[in-house]
């Protein structure tokens, strides 16, 4: 959808402004920063009126509960109980896009706003050299959802960032494009039956063959008028465009754009014409050749470049229902709930 940027600090990672970045994060302010799966909306996550920022800024419901990241495995030893599972998992996963929900210790410091009023916290170790950075240079651990407005399409650049957001946030580090694309995957190891809460990159059988036990998906949408999220993305409204969307088109409605993933040669126009001839504002390809990384990595930018007012809505072609497609498709089927 198309937005007027309100002015905003889009600054440059790098060796100058990164500890601005963390004195801005020190003084109770949030910064937008880049992950390798979408830009986080960070705030010091041990000073409680920092955190309030972050719901404030999104417009997020307080019992939707924050994951916080950390620099490595010995930053979280503070704040949640780890196990052998556990330990295993953050040695082949972290950092990157794994999630752990895990309980918190007695004696954590982390802002009870992070975890909704829950005996869990959601803990990871970003993988992407500039937050690594400014996780080290702050020196303390960063509640960080995704850095837009709540419900509306995850930012995977600092354009979408600004776009959302504008000055709700004090300053945006910018390096460019998140290379996965997807928020991460959120396993729920608080049990000693491992779940999947959210999909991502890294699914079920992967961690299942660490663990070497069976580990299941536990990904349905749940409604906020009957039930309290144990995890991030869990709720019904989520991922959602300005305009409607359709999953699993193989034609197209007058005035829809389109969203293919792999070939979309035979796609036609009900009433005639062809997906071909739709002008480059109206047709985005996933991946040409079909290749699940390379769509999860460019969804949500071609979603934010087809979400425009004069699109009727935005028809996405099928995905398969495997590996990275299996989080595709929950991201797509929470934003057509959303836009129904």
């Amino acid at each position: 959808m198309l937005v007027l940027i309100t002015m905003v600090n889009i600054i440059t990672a790098n060796a100058g402004s990164i500890p601005d970045a963390a004195a801005i994060l020190r003084q109770g302010g949030l910064v937008a920063f880049p992950t390798e799966t979408v830009y986080g909306l960070g705030a010091n996550a041990l000073d409680g009126q920092a955190v309030a920022r972050i719901f404030a800024a999104k417009g997020r419901p307080q019992f939707n509960p924050l994951i916080v990241h950390v620099a490595d495995i010995r930053m979280a030893a503070p704040f949640v109980e780890m196990n052998d599972r556990a330990r295993a998992l953050a040695a082949q996963f972290w950092p990157g896009p794994l999630t752990m929900i895990l309980p918190r210790l007695s004696s954590c410091p982390v802002s009870d706003l992070c975890s909704a009023g829950l005996p869990t916290l959601a803990i990871r170790v970003p993988a992407h050299k500039t937050a690594q950075q400014l996780l080290k240079e702050c020196g303390f651990p960063l509640a960080a959802p995704s850095a837009n407005l709540s419900g509306h399409l995850s930012p995977t650049t600092p354009a979408h960032v600004a776009e959302s957001l504008g000055d709700k946030v004090d300053m945006i580090l910018a390096a460019g494009a998140c290379n996965v694309g997807l928020e991460s995957t959120i396993l729920d190891m608080s049990t000693d039956q491992p779940a999947i809460l959210r999909a991502g990159a890294i699914d079920a059988q992967q961690i299942a063959d660490i663990l070497g036990q069976d580990v299941r998906y536990e990904i349905e949408a749940i409604d906020q008028k009957t039930e309290k999220p144990k995890s991030p993305g869990q709720l019904l409204r989520h991922y959602a465009p300005g305009i409607s969307v359709r999953l699993n088109a193989i034609d197209l409605e007058a005035g829809e754009a389109l969203l293919a993933f792999g070939t979309d040669k035979f796609m036609g126009i009900k009433g005639g014409g062809s997906a071909k001839n739709l002008p480059d504002t109206a047709r985005r390809n996933l991946s040409e050749n079909s290749d699940l990384t390379e769509a999860a990595a460019n969804l949500f930018r071609m979603l934010h470049d087809l979400d425009r007012p004069e699109h009727k809505a935005i028809a996405i072609m099928a995905i398969p229902e495997k590996g990275l497609g299996i989080a595709i498709n929950e991201r797509l089927k929470r934003a057509e709930n959303a836009t129904k």
